[in-house]
């Protein structure tokens, strides 16, 4: 028997939403405002945040092989099934801008990230989408 704490995998897929509504709005206006850019910048980083917690929660509760990396968590749930494989490649371009984020942040423009950005939105949301099926899937089976 697996132990998946859904609670916190849920308080975390709960602030998706609020994500989205900001990468919306920096993405709709035009005017690459400091603003703008600083939000942005807040909003993918704790979007990668919340998919690597959330892909964590996972392989720790259903006993996945360990990740090594970021890039190794969302391997890993592509791997078991959990997400598809268009949502794996965005979510490994999104967990890629980690470093940037966190550590080169001196350096870090957020250019690179626009159109990322701009398509993000959408995919969280069938990241969401897709991690409550496979646990509803999961909690079926088990």
């Amino acid at each position: 028997m697996y132990y998946v704490n859904r609670e916190q995998i849920e308080r975390r897929l709960n602030v998706l939403p609020e994500l989205v509504e900001v990468l919306k709005a920096v993405s709709s206006q035009h005017d690459n405002s400091l603003i703008q850019r600083y939000a942005a910048g807040r909003a993918l980083h704790l979007a990668i945040e919340v998919v690597t917690d959330v892909g964590s929660y996972l392989i720790d509760g259903f006993i996945m092989r360990d990740a090594s990396s970021y890039e190794d968590i969302i391997e890993i749930i592509y791997g078991e099934g959990v997400i598809a494989g268009d949502l794996h490649s965005i979510l490994t371009e999104l967990v890629r801008l980690r470093k940037p984020l966190v550590q080169d942040y001196i350096d870090w423009d957020g250019q690179a990230a626009q159109d990322l950005t701009r398509t993000l939105p959408t995919w969280l949301e069938a990241y969401s989408e897709q991690i409550r099926l496979y646990l509803d899937k999961e909690e079926i089976t088990s």
